[in-house]
């Protein structure tokens, strides 16, 4: 992926060198990226209320609505004093490469939103290292992996969580991993286009509804897969306006990226079988799929994965 003449966005917190008052492991669901254990019951009683204060189911809110999670260890407060946070641009070649993926997606998501008459304002990125305090969503914990806080609007990243995308779940190697970030980073905007257009809201109303946790987790997975396409169409108009900017091995990237984080695949290298009642993301195919008719469509009517009957 070529992206020296992407726009850097200055919506960016970098709290890399600040442990946000807090020291540990993190926490959420699925395929453990740290020590042994879970989120604490505290925190998950916060998040837990935190969701139905704002209608939003969660799960999302506790790392479950995103790409990957994990497991986690203990955490707990620091009596050190919390260092400046810095604001802006970074200057790192990660930091530089995420402003820009992010000024980029911002750019086309308000061209598409334009198009039909609405305005739309990009989420912030908050860049850290271990665990940060995040917000009106708890505390954001690396192993968690990358989240989207819907209340605040807000996407929390460990920067070290696409390392691991590449050694431990081998979802890309070399080169094409730059665009495998920018495949994580779009499908988080994803979601926040989802919450912009009233959809997480509405899913949360049905999951509160539906009448057994797999109904729930159904729902969910088509809130996940219509993030994948959504990122999928992002890259679409991206390369319409910037063509060039893909590489050979890019989109080849994406879907083994893709497939490396299929609940399928994770549930296979965890416990040794599926179980497909408690997908909550969608398999490695249907991930592959729905970011491929993003791609090949680039319309968000091409994202109603609510209204298909094959997911």
């Amino acid at each position: 992926m070529r992206y020296d003449d992407f726009r850097r966005s200055d919506n960016i917190d970098d709290r890399r060198d600040d442990d946000g008052g807090m020291m540990g492991g993190g926490g959420g669901f699925g395929i453990p990226m740290g020590g042994g254990g879970g989120l604490g019951i505290g925190t998950i009683i916060v998040l837990g209320l935190v969701g139905w204060a704002f209608g939003i189911d969660p799960r999302i809110l506790i790392g479950g609505a995103e790409i990957l999670g994990g497991g986690g260890g203990s955490t707990y407060q620091s009596d050190r004093p919390v260092q400046p946070r810095k604001s802006g641009t970074p200057t790192d070649e990660v930091g530089s490469m995420i402003s820009g993926i992010l000024g980029e997606i911002d750019d086309r998501w308000s061209e598409i939103f334009q198009a039909s008459g609405q305005s739309y304002a990009g989420p912030r990125i908050v860049l850290f290292r271990n665990a940060t305090n995040g917000g009106r969503c708890g505390m954001a914990q690396a192993a968690m992996g990358p989240f989207y806080c819907p209340p605040d609007k807000q996407i929390f990243l460990d920067t070290n969580f696409f390392r691991q995308v590449e050694t431990r779940f081998h979802g890309c190697s070399g080169n094409a991993c730059k665009f495998t970030s920018a495949y994580i980073i779009a499908h988080e905007a994803g979601h926040h286009v989802q919450n912009l257009l009233g959809i997480l809201p509405r899913v949360t109303r049905l999951q509160q509804q539906a009448g057994s946790k797999a109904e729930g987790n159904a729902l969910q997975v088509r809130v996940e897969l219509q993030a994948d396409c959504l990122s999928g169409v992002w890259v679409n108009r991206e390369e319409k306006k910037r063509p060039g900017f893909l590489e050979a091995g890019d989109i080849d990237a994406a879907l083994q990226t893709a497939t490396a984080i299929g609940d399928d695949t994770l549930q296979r290298q965890a416990q040794g079988r599926v179980v497909p009642d408690s997908f909550t993301h969608g398999s490695a195919e249907q991930r592959k799929r729905w970011f491929m008719t993003g791609y090949q469509q680039g319309t968000v009517q091409a994202c109603n994965t609510f209204g298909s009957d094959r997911l």
